[in-house]
């Protein structure tokens, strides 16, 4: 199992935090530092920027929003970051969420799974530097009525496949992952309900002629280091109230419905119930402890060690750290705590050496079907 970095999104003034950490990661072996984007700082422009400031680390998108750009666009993106970077990047991709697909971008938000398919599909050729011609039922190229012609990508990236990763909540979601991506980018994953989500992921890996073998679980953990594990969840608790709160409506909320998969349904409608009507104190008290350790690296080291062990034998083949909380103000305990978690993985025997490979590409039939297989899925 490797290690990464989860640097969230950029906010104004932690731009030496950014550094600061993404360098120590770089120092310490991980295999790879992840930025986000919602509807304030953009991804592409912070993974440059760390980018232009390492030298050996990947640099991962968690994730690009699918409806803020064409597939085009991302096939341009990812080879330049991938080109300047000498064979960095890894592309996370992701569809967002209705209030922001149609809020901010002015995308419908409908077929989701259908959309992704296409989207990969467009942007797997694009890379492959192949004439951009394409006829699905949410992309056509070239619009068959005007003066477009089918074009290639210009530049030559570094690597013939560059890894795509899908975030995935749902089971036809995870079955699409497996299918067509090389890896997934999981939210509040548990060792001990991961076997059930691996179910429909093996099932798209079937259909792609694949295994796990390869294929890498990624899933972003909090990390709080701490004597008292106890303590360090309560600095979990804003982050997984706003989640599970917070994220969509009462009957649109992903993180709520995969909280109610894994067992905790009644209590994560509590924590939405208590989100939406402002009470964020509330909320944040309602978020069961034990969801919490399930899907959170808390506590000292030792214990770390034991649930790193639990994540690497439910899957888990990255774990993308993100030191969270009030208790973290500044780079100086972010960093405190990865050295932690460093130590962790290394006293449980755990670390893989180097960068995560680069997988092999999949049958062209996987990941170059056109058309809606599923039109709508709890993602």
């Amino acid at each position: 199992m490797r290690l990464g970095l989860n640097l969230g999104y950029w906010v104004g003034g932690n731009d030496a935090s950014n550094i600061s950490l993404a360098s120590l990661a770089e120092e310490l072996g991980y295999s790879a530092v992840w930025v986000s984007e919602a509807y304030g700082s953009d991804a592409v422009t912070v993974l440059s920027w760390i980018a232009a400031r390492t030298s050996r680390i990947d640099v991962g998108s968690a994730v690009l929003q699918i409806p803020a750009r064409s597939p085009a666009m991302t096939a341009m993106t990812a080879a330049t970051l991938d080109t300047l970077s000498g064979g960095r990047f890894r592309l996370g991709l992701g569809v967002s969420g209705p209030q922001v697909s149609e809020g901010w971008h002015g995308v419908r938000f409908g077929s989701p799974l259908g959309r992704t398919r296409e989207y990969v599909s467009l942007v797997r050729r694009a890379l492959r530097r192949e004439p951009l011609e394409y006829e699905g039922r949410h992309f056509t190229l070239p619009l068959p009525d005007g003066p477009g012609k089918a074009l290639t990508l210009t530049i030559r990236p570094p690597r013939e496949h560059l890894p795509v990763y899908l975030a995935a909540l749902g089971p036809k979601n995870l079955e699409l992952a497996g299918e067509i991506a090389d890896g997934w980018l999981p939210v509040f994953f548990s060792p001990a309900h991961a076997a059930k989500q691996l179910e429909p992921l093996r099932a798209g890996l079937t259909k792609s002629r694949r295994t796990l073998d390869g294929f890498d679980i990624a899933p972003c953990v909090p990390l709080v280091t701490g004597a008292d594990w106890r303590a360090c969840a309560r600095r979990v608790r804003g982050y997984a109230a706003l989640y599970l709160g917070g994220m969509g409506g009462r009957d649109d909320n992903h993180y709520t419905q995969l909280a109610e998969r894994m067992g905790f349904g009644s209590q994560a409608r509590t924590v939405q119930d208590r989100f939406l009507d402002g009470d964020f104190p509330g909320a944040m008290a309602a978020v069961p402890l034990e969801f919490l350790d399930a899907t959170s690296l808390l506590g000292p080291r030792e214990r770390i060690a034991e649930r790193m062990t639990a994540f690497a034998e439910a899957g888990a083949t990255t774990l993308n750290l993100m030191p969270v909380g009030p208790g973290l103000p500044g780079p100086d305990r972010a960093a405190d705590a990865m050295r932690v978690a460093a130590e962790a993985a290394a006293l449980a025997g755990l670390l893989a050496p180097g960068p995560t490979p680069c997988p092999s590409p999949l049958p062209h039939s996987a990941h170059d079907s056109q058309g809606d297989t599923h039109t709508h899925d709890h993602l």
